[in-house]
């Protein structure tokens, strides 16, 4: 993002819930920790998938009340979520979901019979 944002192009934030929205679904964020922080990003716009009415004003609340975070909260959620940085929120990545263990192992990540889900 440093080097797009040196060059004038514009970054399209996607997957500001983790997806599938397993981080949200699972209690690894919050949808307002998760979507706040894609935000308070260096993009142009964030994308945000909707799949009921339910989420649309969830969404549409979060981004009302929206104020970018600070670096130290931003660097709180980054600290928060390395607990995670199996991958096991992340199907669309590297789960036996989408890129079986081939890719997960790609991505040095463990395989899923290991993982603690």
């Amino acid at each position: 993002m440093p080097v797009a944002g040196e060059r004038g192009i514009a970054v399209l934030g996607m997957k500001s819930m983790g997806s599938s929205g397993e981080l949200i679904s699972k209690g690894a964020f919050t949808p307002s920790q998760a979507l706040s922080y894609a935000m308070s990003l260096p993009v142009a716009t964030t994308v945000s998938g909707m799949d009921s009415m339910e989420v649309l004003d969830q969404n549409l609340t979060i981004l009302r009340d929206f104020k970018t975070l600070s670096t130290d909260r931003i660097q709180g959620l980054r600290d928060q979520g390395k607990q995670f940085d199996d991958g096991r929120y992340e199907l669309y990545k590297s789960t036996i979901k989408y890129d079986r263990d081939l890719g997960r192992s790609q991505h040095g990540y463990p395989s899923s019979a290991e993982l603690p889900v």
